[in-house]
């Protein structure tokens, strides 16, 4: 019987086709919101919530994978700055300096209101720099706009995708995840606890953000922790296809019953349709942070006239053009630095420095 282990190759697999049709989903979700005001919605989720959860199951999966490639946190860490930050810092300046004015331009302001107003298009990047999004709005320009006035609302994400990547590394270094993989599917059933006693009204401690993204990144680690005892079978694609409709008929929140099977499905088409390559250009990060940018200046042009069934696939064509620019420009020539020596460097002289200031004291 084939397992989740046997079937899954890092060369030749549909994890990049996947990524991209889940951003494609978010980005169809967001460009239906800022065209009508609102999204369709099944229970309290929307159609870019299950490409969301799509992306972070498949990084629960992928990233526990690359921590027991490197075994090395300061390789590790190096490794997922450069996947994340780079193109996030541009994508920052990129709307701060070219989208805001463009905007402010188009409702009739003067191009100098992204740099005069409040939040400037200065605090918009230096305040956000952290991946800690404190700013949406550029001085006030995207005000009357379905979107609440905000330029990239898609970047809310990445500082929680940054928090599962710590948690990998820090268990990893302290060999919990090795010695101890228990600790994260037990990690995972608390949270599908908090799940259901969120969906059964009673209160908890934890954020509901936190709670749903963490899960389902944590059933993406988990099933690396043990992909050789996850059978990959056609019934078993069936059921968990039905325990997942079952869940979104039964419950506001469809992770109370569905999160596990809609994991396992997305595994299962990642490591089982015939989708036998690697994408060499990977848009699915570029599509992701632009598409909501581009989405509300086309809100400012005549192209908000047209029907919602013209206006979302028109703008994630368009979208296509940053997140290309952003691959061969940004994220590619980046991750081109991988096997740089610096994160060593760094870590050795972190090392060296930690004896002597405490000889100092």
């Amino acid at each position: 019987m084939a397992t989740l282990q046997d079937r899954f190759d890092p060369r030749r697999n549909g994890f990049d086709v996947l990524r991209l049709s889940f951003a494609l989903l978010v980005a169809v979700g967001h460009g239906i919101s800022a065209h009508t005001g609102g999204q369709p919605r099944i229970g309290i989720s929307t159609i870019g919530d299950f490409g969301l959860d799509g992306f972070f199951v498949l990084s629960g999966f992928l990233v526990t994978r690359s921590w027991f490639r490197l075994e090395s946190f300061p390789r590790f860490a190096w490794h997922r700055f450069l996947r994340v930050m780079p193109g996030f810092w541009v994508c920052l300046v990129v709307v701060a300096f070219v989208a805001a004015p463009v905007a402010a331009a188009l409702r009739g302001m003067s191009p100098l209101q992204a740099f005069t107003g409040s939040p400037s298009a200065w605090e918009y990047v230096l305040e956000n720099a952290g991946l800690l999004i404190v700013h949406y709005d550029i001085a006030g320009i995207l005000t009357e706009l379905p979107k609440e006035g905000s330029f990239n609302g898609s970047l809310w994400t990445l500082c929680f995708e940054a928090f599962c990547y710590a948690v990998v590394g820090v268990l990893g270094a302290l060999g919990l995840l090795g010695r101890r993989p228990v600790l994260v599917p037990a990690a995972a059933g608390v949270l599908l606890v908090l799940t259901a006693l969120q969906e059964a009204g009673l209160p908890v401690l934890l954020n509901e953000r936190v709670i749903r993204l963490v899960l389902v990144f944590l059933l993406g680690a988990t099933a690396y922790l043990y992909a050789s005892r996850i059978p990959l079978r056609l019934d078993l694609a069936a059921a968990a296809t039905a325990l997942f409709l079952l869940s979104l008929a039964l419950f506001d929140d469809y992770r109370v019953l569905g999160a596990v099977p809609l994991a396992y499905l997305f595994l299962w088409a990642g490591t089982t349709f015939p989708w036998p390559w690697s994408m060499r250009t990977d848009l699915s990060y570029g599509v992701y942070i632009y598409h909501w940018p581009l989405q509300q200046l086309l809100m400012l042009t005549a192209l908000a006239a047209v029907p919602t069934a013209v206006f979302v696939p028109l703008s994630i064509a368009l979208a296509v053009l940053p997140a290309l620019a952003s691959w061969y420009l940004v994220e590619q020539p980046a991750l081109r630095r991988k096997h740089s020596t610096l994160p060593d460097r760094v870590a050795e002289r972190v090392v060296a420095a930690v004896p002597l200031a405490a000889a100092r004291r």
